[in-house]
């Protein structure tokens, strides 16, 4: 009887720490239907249509409100690791001061920067100082007329 209960915990811790390292899908943003994506005509539809047709935009441009930008991202992730970018879709619309299309274009995965981050140190411009330099190199300045701490008054 025991053995059979030992079994089956066993069997179920084993299928739990399983379950962790199964994979994950996620879609976030738009869900952007490439045949209704591909209706939109310069020239023919406009801000209120496009709308119809899409829904809101994901979030319009910073220097120009007449550009629409609609976006779709599917994430795969295996266990503990980083989410990989399995596929993704920007579209632009762009609308004329009249609020009609002006412009279609649509990118895809080609445009997703990958940033390496440097190792332990920040590069930086400037001049590099030693240990001591940077220990030592502020002895004399704070007493010195017109800095933040001295305690004599500026000289006229």
């Amino acid at each position: 009887m025991k053995s059979a209960v030992l079994r089956g915990a066993t069997a179920l811790i084993g299928v739990a720490l399983l379950s962790a390292c199964a994979g994950t899908r996620e879609h976030r943003g738009q869900v952007l239907d490439k045949e209704l994506a591909s209706g939109i005509q310069v020239g023919v539809d406009n801000k209120d249509s496009v709308t119809r047709t899409l829904g809101r935009p994901t979030f319009t441009g910073q220097f120009n409100p007449n550009d629409w930008y609609y976006v779709a991202r599917d994430t795969a992730t295996l266990a503990f690791r980083l989410p990989r970018v399995t596929d993704q879709t920007v579209l632009k619309v762009s609308f004329d001061q009249a609020g009609n299309v002006a412009a279609v274009s649509q990118t895809g995965r080609e445009l997703i920067a990958s940033i390496n981050p440097s190792d332990d140190k920040t590069p930086t411009l400037g001049r590099k100082q030693s240990f001591f330099e940077e220990l030592f190199g502020n002895i004399g300045t704070i007493t010195q007329p017109g800095l933040g701490g001295s305690n004599r008054p500026p000289q006229q």
